[in-house]
C-alpha cells in the first residue's frame, strides 16, 4: 500500500509575520529560513508559530514583519541536543506560501475563514495521560507518531478536551487515529535543579475531533471491491 504523506500530515495557516527571517540550515545547497507567524484565534488570543521555509518558495516574497501570509505545509518535529539532553523541537515546514490579498470581510465571513487547521493520521506512541483541572476541566495528553517519507516519523504532542479527553483514556498504544485540530502555542516555566527557571514556549495540536482508523474495516472494503 502506498502511503500519502501529505494526507498523513496536512496544515493550513493564515497569519502575520511577527519576527525577522533568520537562516536555519542548508541541505544539498538549498538554504532554509525560519520566522514566526502570529495566527489569531476566535477568542482574539493569538498563537505564535515557528515556520521553516526553503529559499525556493520565497524568491518573490519579502518576509517582513506585519505581512499577512497563507501557508500550506506539515507540522514536523526534530531532536535538538542541548547540554547533553534531548529536546523535541516542533516547526511548521512550509510546502507552499503566498501573500494574502487585502480584502474587507464581514464579521461572519471572518469567523468562517480557515486560518489554522491541521489534519494528522498517526499512531499513539505513549499511553494517553488523562487528568482533571481544579475547575473540573477534563484534559488528555497524546503523543502521535506520524510517518514521513524516507522512513522518518514526526512526533506530535496533542491535547484533547472534554468528551475527546474521556475517549482517549481507553486508547491503546499503537492505535492508528485521525485527528483534526489546530496548532497552538503555550508559554510555561521550566524549572532547573539549581532553583532557576526560564520561560519557554510549547507547541501542540489542540484536538477538535478524532477517530480510530479500523484497518479491518478497510481490508473488508478492499476485499468487497475485488
Amino acid at each position: 500500500m502506498v502511503t500519502n504523506f501529505l494526507e498523513n500530515n496536512h496544515l493550513v495557516l493564515i497569519g502575520k509575520v511577527c519576527s525577522e527571517k533568520t537562516f536555519s540550515h542548508e541541505i544539498y545547497g538549498e538554504k532554509f529560513y525560519m520566522f514566526d507567524l502570529e495566527v489569531p484565534r476566535l477568542s482574539k488570543a493569538v498563537d505564535v508559530i515557528p515556520i521553516t521555509v526553503s529559499e525556493r518558495l520565497i524568491t518573490n516574497i519579502d518576509i517582513e514583519i506585519g505581512k499577512e501570509l497563507a501557508i500550506e505545509g506539515q507540522f514536523r518535529s526534530y531532536n535538538s541536543y542541548e547540554n547533553e539532553k534531548n529536546r523535541l523541537i516542533l516547526t511548521v515546514f512550509a510546502k507552499d506560501i503566498s501573500e494574502v490579498e487585502d480584502e474587507e470581510l464581514s464579521e461572519e465571513e471572518e469567523k468562517k475563514k480557515v486560518s489554522n487547521e491541521v489534519t494528522l493520521i498517526g499512531y499513539v506512541c505513549k499511553k494517553p495521560i488523562y487528568r482533571q483541572t481544579p475547575f473540573d476541566r477534563e484534559i488528555a495528553d497524546i503523543l502521535l507518531a506520524v510517518n514521513r517519507a524516507y522512513n522518518k516519523s514526526d512526533y506530535i504532542p496533542c491535547i484533547a478536551w472534554g468528551r475527546n479527553a474521556r475517549f482517549c483514556q481507553n486508547i491503546e498504544v499503537g492505535t492508528e487515529v485521525k485527528i483534526l485540530g489546530r496548532v497552538q502555542s503555550r508559554k510555561y516555566e521550566k524549572k532547573f535543579e539549581d532553583g532557576t527557571s526560564e520561560t519557554r514556549v510549547a507547541y501542540e495540536v489542540s484536538i477538535s475531533s478524532m477517530e480510530i482508523i479500523d484497518k479491518k474495516e478497510d481490508e473488508k472494503e478492499v476485499e468487497a471491491a475485488m
